[in-house]
């Protein structure tokens, strides 16, 4: 194993020791007290199989095979949740194959970033992800179940799945993914006319007709944003079968696979003799895997603060100093949009996980002793399925990557290091990714513009008030003000305003997420602004030094401006209506963006 992996591992598993503990005697606990269906009385279990056929009901008067949750983000407007809807009929008919049975648990919410980007509804994006937990809990509530098996794939929805089935972490858990859409519009292109329309050289219907040919069929959404990053770590932790994460969808393999993850989790199982749950397949060997595939495929920025979240539900503490000194180990091993102009589709085709994977646990920098889905050890994981005559098998990856311009061994990659920085300064402490900025961007010093929300950016780009160097600053963006949506609009005004040559960079309390690209964007930064953080502080024409390369940002050349008096900014308009109102007691609570901005665990310690 590389040291510093080692190091920052000994390090999590020395600070989680006590709080993992007591998870896992929680667990150990519950256990015990199963298969859950024998503690319902007659009424319960009455109840519990009243709609099922006669063949189900009898298998689950008895306690002798396994009865499986199917806990579904299905809905049929998102495009990478759509093929969903008949994945429940495939998994209870190969539970029935195996004399067992699938019951629906319970849906989840579903909302997709892009479609409430710079809406009313991007004020709930972050939350969604704890109601999701929230939901899933409720889903597994009734104790009739023995295994789980989650459908989920984008931003916050396999995070809030996660969370919620880490409280039944007993269960063994397998996730089954969906897959992407096939290559549509390419990235680049799509790019450049989103460049054009901020110029106002195009107009809505050019701007339409590229965005649809990128984003025009059934599947995930093949940038390498949060959904894409999301199935990648939870394959890189063992919790779906080796290699599935990005075969697409409506295919004879994806079919197969969620057979086979069926019949998995319930070998897995404890009528099937099972001795292992989700709480042993989310240890702390596996998030720092996790976090290792994060950083070598430039992922999302958003993960700096879910698989915080992820690890706290399974008494694991992680920060963003962990995040930070693994970046500077782990090298760079992908070219993925936004942090180059192949997509998830290229990746796979290249050799996918599986040859990441082998690639990373070659060079020891991921941990081979762990639990999976599939046994002990991540090794298998460096195989790839593939359907053959009818049957479903795996291969070994490729030796060499199949298209060197997308995936990259570890002897050769396109980056030492894994692109994310943590920043520190008397302007709070933030991250930044710069997988996909110039290296003559990485140290920005410019005057300040600042403004609260993303309309004021717009407007004074096409009054031309941006024409300049500057760090705009977009302030009461964070998890207590508003709810911390992302601020994709800024991208293409930002990337304008560097391609015309001046020096720009973007200083925030909220999110960017996989849109993180070629402008410098320190991001997350806190204390936020609502809670009087420096950031409420700032003036226009405050000189303010973004340095990627030695982790810092600031204020530099004043002495006084700490003492100013902080700004108060209106927020009622983002905390009213739509549904916002509901959410005030979230955003009361929200933690830090290094804690996981949750209110979970800020809640039970108040």
């Amino acid at each position: 194993m590389h040291p510093m992996v080692e190091r920052v591992t000994q390090r999590i598993i020395d600070r989680s020791r006590e709080e993992r503990k007591r998870y896992l005697a929680r667990m150990a606990r519950l256990r015990r007290e199963g298969p859950q269906r024998e503690v319902l009385s007659c009424g319960n279990l009455a109840h519990g199989f009243a709609a099922c056929g006669s063949g189900d009901k009898e298998t689950l008067r008895f306690m002798n095979q396994a009865n499986v949750a199917v806990v579904s983000a299905y809905n049929d407007m998102l495009s990478a949740h759509q093929p969903y809807r008949d994945f429940p009929e495939v998994i209870k008919q190969a539970a029935a194959g195996m004399g067992c049975v699938a019951q629906f648990a319970g849906g989840t919410p579903a909302m997709c970033d892009g479609i409430t980007q710079g809406q009313p509804g991007m004020d709930l994006s972050l939350f969604s992800r704890d109601v999701i937990a929230m939901s899933t809990t409720l889903a597994l509530s009734h104790n009739m179940f023995d295994a789980t098996v989650m459908l989920g794939i984008c931003d916050k929805i396999v995070p809030g799945l996660l969370i919620g089935a880490l409280s039944y972490g007993y269960l063994p858990t397998v996730l089954i993914p969906a897959g992407p859409m096939p290559s549509g519009l390419p990235n680049k292109e799509k790019q450049r006319v989103r460049q054009l329309y901020a110029e106002g050289k195009v107009g809505k219907e050019d701007l339409l007709e590229a965005e649809s040919r990128s984003y025009h069929s059934p599947g995930t959404c093949t940038f390498y944003g949060t959904a894409n990053s999301n199935q990648l770590l939870v394959e890189v932790m063992g919790l779906h079968l080796p290699g599935s994460a990005f075969v697409q969808p409506g295919t004879q393999l994806r079919d197969a696979l969620t057979r086979e993850a069926t019949e998995q989790v319930i070998r897995l199982s404890a009528p099937n003799g099972g001795e292992m749950g989700l709480c042993d397949m989310v240890a702390e060997k596996n998030i720092v895997n996790a976090l290792v595939a994060l950083l070598a495929t430039g992922g999302s920025t958003n993960h700096t603060m879910h698989w915080v979240a992820i690890a706290r539900a399974a008494g694991i503490l992680i920060d963003w100093n962990d995040f930070d000194d693994l970046s500077g180990v782990v090298p760079g091993l992908t070219r993925i949009y936004p942090n180059g102009q192949a997509d998830i589709n290229d990746f796979h085709d290249a050799g996918g996980t599986a040859f990441l994977i082998r690639e990373l646990l070659d060079a020891g920098l991921l941990h081979e002793d762990v639990e999976t889905v599939v046994g002990h050890g991540l090794r298998r994981y460096t195989e790839l399925p593939q359907w053959r005559e009818g049957r479903l098998l795996w291969e070994p990856a490729p030796v060499c990557s199949l298209n060197p311009a997308v995936l990259e061994s570890a002897r050769e990659p396109f980056a030492k290091d894994g692109g994310l920085r943590v920043l520190d300064g008397n302007l709070g402490r933030g991250v930044i990714k710069v997988s996909a900025v110039a290296p003559e961007h990485h140290v920005i010093e410019a005057p300040a513009l600042v403004m609260d929300s993303q309309e004021a950016v717009a407007e004074a780009f096409e009054e031309g008030r941006l024409d300049r160097d500057c760090v705009v600053v977009i302030r009461f963006q964070g998890p207590r003000a508003i709810g911390m949506p992302e601020l994709h609009k800024l991208t293409p005004y930002l990337g304008v305003l560097q391609d015309r040559g001046y020096r720009v960079a973007l200083v925030t309390d909220g999110r960017m997420s996989g849109a993180s690209g070629k402008v410098p964007a320190a991001i997350h930064v806190y204390p936020e602004a609502a809670d009087g953080g420096p950031l409420s502080k700032v003036h226009d024409g405050d000189h303010i030094r973004l340095d990627a390369r030695e982790g810092t940002l600031d204020v530099v050349g004043l002495n006084d401006w700490m003492y100013r008096e902080p700004v108060q900014a209106d927020l009622a308009a983002h905390q009213h209506d739509y549904g916002r109102e509901l959410f005030g007691w979230m955003r009361a609570k929200a933690d830090t963006p290094e804690n996981g901005a949750s209110f979970f665990w800020t809640a039970q310690t108040e």
